[in-house]
């Protein structure tokens, strides 16, 4: 067990500015952000801030009539936080691990549960997979962010990250699927063959497959329970 000074632990665990911008991961669990105008957040995700910095939750009609009807079909699940001002953020989810990632007019679709912030520049949607209604508890909404600008997603544990390529299709975990290119757009496959899966109910195992040119980031950990119906 590691002992300490005071002025040891303060110096161990002090902030650190490491010049990389307005997304900084202080910690692999923690994001820095340098606030200089405004940033869009996680809701819930804020654990500390340095400075003059003004968080309102988004308005029911601040992105327009398409995105409020979508956030009432998915129960409200990308619900953002606008950071404005200027200042430190330091922002937290459940003890995840962040990664950052730097869009140059690029786009990429995140699962709805593992979106912390992202810059103003970037513009966003939500999305729905098709025929997942009644499959999955809470359903599988995805948030598309396209642009140039800096996304920071989060992961239970490292992520991994899977090529996908006309020849090599990639089949994926719902539950453990965190994000992939923008310009894939995946199936969902149910397969009743596979009997194996101890308290899944039915049996069925259902599936995401990517095909085409892109890539897919996934974790090792299944995220929402799998609840089939009656």
């Amino acid at each position: 067990m590691a002992r300490y000074s005071i002025d040891e632990f303060i110096d161990s665990t002090g902030q650190r500015d490491l010049g990389e911008g307005t997304f900084e991961l202080e910690r692999d669990r923690m994001l820095e952000v340098n606030l200089d105008g405004k940033v869009w957040t996680k809701m819930g995700s804020m654990v500390a801030y340095l400075g003059n910095i003004k968080f309102t939750r988004e308005g029911v009609m601040e992105h327009g009539i398409g995105k409020m009807l979508k956030k009432a079909v998915t129960g409200e699940g990308v619900s953002l936080t606008k950071a404005e001002g200027n200042g430190k953020l330091y922002l937290a989810d459940d003890g995840k691990k962040v990664s950052v990632i730097n869009l140059e007019n690029q786009s990429i679709f995140v699962n709805g549960n593992d979106l912390l912030a992202f810059e103003e520049s970037i513009n966003w949607d939500i999305k729905m997979l098709k025929k997942v209604a009644g499959l999955m508890s809470g359903g599988l909404f995805n948030v598309k962010l396209e642009g140039t600008g800096m996304v920071a997603i989060t992961t239970h544990y490292d992520p991994l990250t899977l090529k996908v390529t006309p020849e090599n299709p990639v089949f994926t975990d719902p539950n453990a699927t965190v994000a992939w290119s923008g310009n894939l757009k995946p199936d969902l496959k149910t397969d009743v063959s596979l009997k194996t899966f101890v308290g899944r109910g039915s049996g069925e195992s259902l599936q995401m497959a990517f095909k085409g040119e892109g890539f897919v980031v996934i974790q090792p950990y299944e995220e929402i329970i799998y609840q089939p119906t009656a």
